[in-house]
């Protein structure tokens, strides 16, 4: 706990010292941030299974039927 709070208090002090160069790097940090965001969003590319699995995850259209019948309570 003391640890975290060491470093919270030195990134407070060196953010407010050096504001400029910080705002100079949010751009660059941005661009980082699309492969990290990729990664997370997305799951990789390992568990897409190849192109042909996104038919078989395809909700039904609104207005059609399932092969199911649908009783109401008895």
């Amino acid at each position: 706990m003391v640890t975290i709070a060491f470093l919270l208090i030195a990134a407070f002090f060196l953010l407010s010292e050096h504001w400029a160069h910080t705002l100079g790097a949010l751009p660059f940090l941005l661009l980082l941030a699309c492969p990290l965001l990729h990664m997370f969003m997305h799951g990789g590319h390992s568990s897409h299974g190849g192109h042909g699995s996104h038919a078989r995850h395809k909700a039904a259209e609104p207005g059609t039927q399932d092969r199911t019948t649908h009783h109401k309570g008895a």
